[in-house]
């Protein structure tokens, strides 16, 4: 029987210079997406899944991520008090929806560094990993359906999308070895951000992972690359030599938070999803005359 996956690890440790000068102060994982910031959202998601345990990988920098699902007495108090009794019970629930952890990132940079972080927290069980600046909205949430296939497969899943040409210098590109069923596949390799005349498919690995902790091993005896960067995927490629691969192709609606038209984008789109929102949103759209 597979294990269940009860962790999640979200880095959340970048400078967010597509942002400058808002994240000069401010950590881009906390811009927010009308009245929520970015971060929660993806938090959300992960305790929608099942999830439990939340790791945020940090630096200095982010200390209002960490004060934002910590309790706020003093706010509670005043909410109280004022008998704003939903907010409360909003405000209240943040801090209460999963088990917070945080550790401090430390290591070279890309995004293999701060999974490896958090090793002494995951120990032998699977994991998932989500990034800190990526939406994703749809009946199912986007890790549920990894999830799915990790529990069927027993073996690490990287949730993929479709991309265009642009795409590809973007992301990750997976190399599908078969089609098993259904968006998912069994992987023959994965290239790093290879462009349209070397991208072996047109599904990007930018959907998060869930992985086994036999990936540990693997990051360990990476190098850094281009950039001076550790990357994950480089990981999992080294990992699918010695064990099946899977990949699940999501399906829902992918927001880019992490650049500005994307924010934008997600922004209206969201608002747009919400009965007290929809109508006004449309009308100031409408008046816009595009």
């Amino acid at each position: 029987m597979t294990q269940r996956v009860r962790k999640v690890i979200i880095p959340v440790a970048g400078f967010g210079t597509r942002f400058l000068p808002a994240t000069k102060a401010m950590p881009k994982e906390m811009l927010p997406i009308i009245d929520k910031p970015v971060i929660q959202y993806v938090v959300e998601e992960a305790v929608a899944s099942g999830i439990t345990d939340i790791i945020l990988v940090t630096s200095h920098t982010k200390r209002a991520v960490e004060e934002h699902f910590d309790e706020n007495r003093e706010l509670e108090h005043w909410l109280q008090g004022k008998k704003k009794l939903g907010l409360l019970k909003e405000i209240q629930h943040i801090s209460h929806m999963a088990n917070f952890i945080y550790v401090r990132q430390k290591g070279p940079y890309g995004n293999a560094t701060p999974v490896l972080n958090a090793s002494h927290l995951i120990g032998d069980e699977p994991f998932a990993v989500l990034f800190g600046d990526d939406i994703y909205t749809g009946k199912k949430p986007r890790l549920r359906q990894m999830l799915d296939v990790f529990e069927k497969y027993g073996d690490p899943v990287v949730g993929v999308i479709k991309t265009d040409a642009h795409g590809t210098t973007r992301y990750g590109i997976i190399d599908p070895a078969a089609q098993v069923e259904k968006r998912v596949y069994q992987l023959k390799s994965v290239v790093e951000k290879p462009g349209p005349k070397h991208a072996p498919s047109r599904l990007a690995a930018n959907a998060g992972y869930v992985l086994t902790p036999d990936i540990f091993a693997e990051i360990r005896k990476l190098k850094p690359g281009h950039g001076g960067e550790v990357v994950l995927l480089d990981a999992i490629h080294r990992l699918m030599k010695k064990r099946p691969v899977y990949a699940c192709e999501i399906e829902g609606e992918y927001h880019d938070t992490g650049s500005k038209v994307g924010w934008l984008k997600a922004n209206l789109m969201l608002a747009l999803e919400r009965p007290d929102l929809a109508r006004e949103t449309r009308t100031m759209v409408k008046s816009l005359k595009l």
